[in-house]
């Protein structure tokens, strides 16, 4: 590789948004609800009164800056977002954010009733991490909520 040329930055699976000052990945299976989970985290945090935006909604750019993950909007697909059953739509995005929490989207019979504090290493920075149960997002949002303490669960 010659001198001027820049590493592209590695690229996962996942889709990450903004609400108020923190940032959230979420992970999980190819059609395990990430999408849907992250639009309805949007709107309800902006219902709480709080800024929340996408930052890319199935790929992302990751690095590492100062020990914390960052994820970014790969330009292609910058400001769209797949909703079920219509596909990508425009939406308002951040191009990128610092992440402050990995939700992980497993099946329903992988869940533990309660979860001991755990963390995920990405890109060589340690986020705390939350399992939710894929495709179920009235328990997420509350979940998510609690583990952030943000909105309702100050």
């Amino acid at each position: 590789m010659a001198a001027d040329e820049a590493k592209p930055a590695p690229n996962i699976h996942g889709t990450a948004l903004l609400a108020g000052d923190r940032g959230i990945l979420i992970t999980g299976a190819s059609g395990s609800g990430k999408s849907t989970l992250a639009l309805a985290l949007v709107g309800h945090f902006r219902e709480q009164g709080l800024f929340s935006r996408l930052i890319a909604d199935d790929q992302l750019f990751i690095s590492s800056h100062d020990g914390r993950l960052l994820c970014a909007a790969p330009p292609a697909i910058a400001g769209l977002a797949e909703v079920a059953g219509i596909g990508p739509q425009p939406v308002a995005y951040e191009p990128e954010a610092l992440i402050d929490l990995c939700v992980r989207l497993v099946p329903d019979h992988e869940m533990q009733r309660f979860q001991a504090a755990a963390t995920i290493a990405i890109a060589g920075c340690e986020i705390p991490a939350l399992d939710v149960a894929a495709r179920n997002v009235t328990a997420a949002l509350a979940a998510i909520s609690t583990r952030l303490s943000i909105a309702s669960f100050r």
